[in-house]
């Protein structure tokens, strides 16, 4: 979370040794892609992940002890919390996830061009021109901050509108149910 009255702290503490982490949002997307990339087996995912955010393999610790820590480094980066129906390793421990809501309003991937368009427009920041550099913590406040006029904003409003109804607005709802579809978000994104 950010908070305002203090800097920004870039380590983890697990166990009593800090990690420092490369918080960047372009480092933190690509540790999401990661994560939710099914076609990975769990222990790459562990030792690139680790290198991802801490840039090392840990390669004197154990798997196990490799998984925990990465676990918790996911856990103090991105803020997920372990759940019952969680992924396991190979040993059957929990892997990180991401957290999902019922009802997706956006996805970081799928979204990233409506996305790039919202912060130049609003903030007339080029995310690309701010990788390695924008802090993940920066970058999700700007995100929660676009401008109601942005695409990606009015996306968000679209997936997340009910659908109007009573007498007299068939075609408000027709309208609104062809917006949802073309702006609804694929199971899979396999497209670039």
């Amino acid at each position: 979370m950010l908070n305002l009255a203090y800097p920004i702290d870039d380590t983890v503490n697990i166990n009593g040794t800090e990690f420092v982490v490369d918080m960047s949002f372009d480092n933190i997307l690509r540790l999401i892609d990661l994560i939710e990339d099914k076609t990975i087996r769990d222990d790459f995912k562990v030792n690139t992940g680790l290198l991802m955010l801490i840039n090392d393999k840990l390669e004197d610790y154990e798997l196990q002890e490799r998984t925990d820590i990465f676990i918790e480094l996911v856990k103090g980066v991105i803020g997920s919390d372990a759940k019952e129906s969680q992924p396991v390793d190979i040993d059957g421990n929990p892997m990180p996830v991401m957290p999902s809501d019922d009802k997706k309003a956006y996805d970081l991937a799928q979204d990233a061009e409506y996305i790039y368009a919202s912060f130049m427009h609003t903030y007339k920041i080029d995310l690309f021109e701010q990788q390695g550099v924008l802090h993940w913590k920066k970058f999700k406040g700007l995100l929660n901050g676009l401008s109601e006029d942005t695409i990606f904003s009015r996306i968000v409003g679209i997936r997340t509108a009910e659908l109007p109804s009573g007498k007299g607005t068939a075609k408000e709802r027709e309208k609104m149910q062809k917006l949802k579809r073309q702006y609804a978000l694929k199971e899979n994104d396999t497209e670039p």
